[in-house]
Order: C-alpha cells, then sequence, then structure tokens
C-alpha cells in the first residue's frame, strides 16, 4: 500500500528534502540549493530518488512562486524561470506529483497541523519574504497566483525589496548577509541601525496585513524564528503603530518543524 510522501521545500538558499508518513517526517536531508538550473533539477532529482520505494504515494513541491499549475514563473530568488517543474518531475520519478507556492505551503501546514485557525495569514522570512493565506479554512488563490505578501508595496517599494536592501547594507558592514539572530549579538551602532529598520520593515507590512484581512492569528516563520520572544515582542510592537482595526490578533511564531516539507505532503491525497 502506497502511504508514504516524498515533500520538497525549494528555498532560494536550502533545499529540503523529507520521507512523510502519516504527516510525521521519517528521514530528512538539507542541501544549499545550486544557483545554475540543471544543477539544481539534477540534485533536486537525486534526493527524491533516494527516497523513491514502491511505497510513495507521490512528491509534494513546495517553491518560491508566483507559479501555476506547476509552473514556475519568475520567482526573484531562483534560478527556475517559466519552467514546468511539475511536468519535469513526473516524468523523471513517474509518480504524482504537485507543486505550491512555499509560503502556502507553510499555511496548509499550519492550518491543518499547526495552528489549525480558519482565518489567518503566514509570513516567511527567509532568503526573500513569502506569504500563505488561509481564509475559512482553505488556501486563497485568487485567480492562480494570490499570496505573494512579500510584493506588497510599501514605500514606493515592495515589502520584498525593502527586505532585500537590508540584507544588502548588513553586507556591506559585515561582509555578509547575516541572519538577524547575529546581528542582536553583534550589538553594535551598525547592527542596531540594520535591526531598527528591519523591525520598522516588519512592521509596517505585517501591520497593513492585519488591517487587509483581519486575521484571527499571524505566523511568521523562517529562520529568523531563532532570534526568539524578545524580538518577537518587538515585531509586535512595530506592528502595533500601524494597525488601524479594534482587533489585533496574536502573532507567534510557527510551533511546526520542517513546516515546508509537511505543507508540500499534504498536496498528495
Amino acid at each position: 500500500m502506497a502511504n508514504k510522501i516524498i515533500g520538497v521545500d525549494l528555498g532560494g538558499t536550502n533545499l529540503r528534502v523529507a520521507l512523510i508518513k502519516n504527516n510525521k517526517v521519517l528521514k530528512y536531508i538539507k542541501e544549499k540549493t545550486p544557483n545554475e538550473k540543471q544543477k539544481l533539477l539534477d540534485l533536486m532529482t537525486g534526493l527524491i530518488e533516494g527516497f523513491m520505494s514502491e511505497d510513495i504515494k507521490g512528491i509534494g513541491i513546495a517553491s518560491p512562486g508566483p507559479l501555476k499549475d506547476g509552473i514556475i514563473k519568475n520567482s526573484p530568488n531562483l534560478c527556475l524561470k517559466n519552467f514546468n517543474l511539475k511536468q519535469y518531475l513526473q516524468k523523471k520519478v513517474k509518480k504524482k506529483v504537485e507543486v505550491i507556492n512555499d509560503g502556502q505551503a507553510v499555511a496548509l501546514a499550519e492550518s491543518k497541523l499547526g495552528c489549525k485557525k480558519k482565518n489567518f495569514f503566514v509570513l516567511t522570512l527567509g532568503t526573500g519574504i513569502g506569504g500563505g493565506i488561509i481564509i475559512n479554512g482553505e488556501n486563497y488563490n485568487g485567480m492562480g497566483y494570490a499570496g505573494e505578501l512579500g510584493h506588497l508595496v510599501l514605500n514606493n517599494e515592495s515589502y520584498e525589496k525593502l527586505w532585500q536592501k537590508e540584507r544588502k547594507i548588513c553586507e556591506k558592514y559585515f561582509g555578509g548577509k547575516l541572519p538577524v539572530k547575529e546581528l542582536l549579538e553583534i550589538n553594535n551602532k551598525n547592527s542596531r541601525k540594520i535591526i531598527q529598520e528591519t523591525l520598522e520593515i516588519l512592521g509596517r507590512g505585517i501591520g497593513s496585513l492585519i488591517n487587509i484581512f483581519d486575521p484571527e492569528i499571524v505566523i511568521l516563520s523562517g529562520g529568523i524564528r531563532e532570534t526568539g520572544s524578545k524580538f518577537l515582542n518587538q515585531i509586535k510592537k512595530s506592528a502595533k503603530k500601524y494597525v488601524l482595526i479594534p482587533h489585533f490578533p496574536e502573532i507567534k511564531w510557527t510551533s511546526l518543524e520542517h513546516s515546508g516539507v509537511l505543507g508540500a505532503s499534504l498536496l498528495i491525497k
């Protein structure tokens, strides 16, 4: 009986592949995402084939968007452009393949396995900013491309571009795009400046989205979760300045480990 699923979380920095059964991760591999198309496809296919067996029901893939019908369009953080990833992998592995926006995958995992709320949004804060929207317990897709919350425009620039700008400033001062946790530990004039600007960006974006969706809860995921509760409280304080509606929802880190691969696996029925 086919009762296992392979979940793939294709990130701009890391590629994660997991073997999943009954919503539990049995095996897990993480590799750096190649920035060349064929190298990326070869690595992904090889990792998937390494988990392949007769009891695999299918492969669920979480990928940066925009994407629709398994076709990755023009993701700013990926070397696959206008590429039909679903069709490519189905031909390679001869199994059912489904592809979803990575932010939507996290939102799906939260709705079924995490917070289990009916109306909320997720922001994935990593190489870029992704997002997912759950309305009445279902992923909101619009006409197929909804959920690109990182491209909310603030001060004539998208949320995503402001996020990348801060990462470049970090590179200028510290020689690399350091995680927020490391910037907090450095705690000097330059790191504090970047942290405050990051909090302002996050606060403006989250506050604006709360005004639009009036969610039950806001879930934040990605590497930034490592900063812990103190930084989360600063994000809440920053967001609250921009919320106009009477209801200010709970904002919390995701409680799920491997939410991207888990959400992707839920696509396979």
